[in-house]
């Protein structure tokens, strides 16, 4: 303490003085809980995020589905046709330049063609069985039964599904002989569920088939070389990924 003429002005004790040093507190138990919690609670929630959405692609390959047969046969109660097939087509919407279909009960071509930048540019000739499959989507699109371009670029293409593959029409496939719908790129849990809601959870019977898509994704009917083997059974290793076609 320094001493004046009637005051005295303490000084500031030494923080370098080894007697006075601050001491240092550690993480307390309580501490290292409260964050394990949180932690544990942020990895919940991430985990529960990625069910639902999963349930959510689950729910919309489901609808793709339903919502194209519900079409199809809206169509079919309404022109007494099948879209893509429909002989009148070109009449019913010649100002569009509609193609017309064989009428033949069959939706000639592949489910997973590539469709014409324009469809109206493309040559009809009397057999007009390789368009039909991607005509089936124009036919729809300009009944009005499913959203979408009538004319020019993307009027004649596959919709796109909730995973990222098409969703496309053709005749037969997998031991299925009616039309059939088939959507690609579907992961194994979410085939796997859909298999389950809609048809007999085995991917070789009922109404709905699926095979392993490796490196294509061509769904190949009798008399059109090998006819496609669908899958033994679903696989859930969380890498594959299944071409499901279900019958109309």
């Amino acid at each position: 303490m320094i001493s004046f003429t009637g005051w005295q002005i303490p000084l500031a004790p030494n923080l370098l003085d080894s007697g006075h040093n601050p001491t240092t507190q550690g993480i307390t138990l309580v501490e290292i809980a409260i964050v394990l919690v949180i932690i544990g609670l942020l990895l919940g929630g991430i985990l529960k995020g990625q069910e639902m959405i999963t349930q959510a692609r689950i729910k919309n390959v489901v609808n793709d589905f339903n919502g194209v047969t519900s079409a199809y046969f809206s169509y079919q109660d309404r022109y007494k046709a099948i879209a893509g097939d429909d002989p009148n087509a070109a009449t019913r919407w010649n100002s569009f330049g509609a193609k017309t279909g064989s009428g033949n009960g069959i939706v000639g071509g592949t489910y997973d063609q590539a469709p014409p930048s324009d469809p109206s540019t493309i040559a009809i000739d009397a057999a007009n069985q390789g368009q039909e499959a991607v005509n089936f989507w124009w036919h729809m699109r300009l009944a009005g039964f499913i959203p979408g371009p009538t004319s020019g670029a993307g009027a004649a293409s596959q919709p796109t599904n909730a995973v990222g593959g098409i969703t496309g029409v053709q005749t037969g496939g997998m031991g299925l002989t009616s039309l059939v719908v088939c959507s690609a790129n579907i992961p194994d849990k979410i085939a796997s569920a859909v298999d389950t809601q809609l048809d007999d959870q085995k991917s070789s019977t009922g109404s709905m088939r699926a095979m392993d898509q490796t490196t294509t994704t061509a769904v190949a009917v009798a008399g059109s070389g090998s006819p496609t083997t669908p899958a033994s059974n679903f696989e859930e290793t969380g890498a594959k990924q299944y071409v499901l076609c279900k019958s109309i």
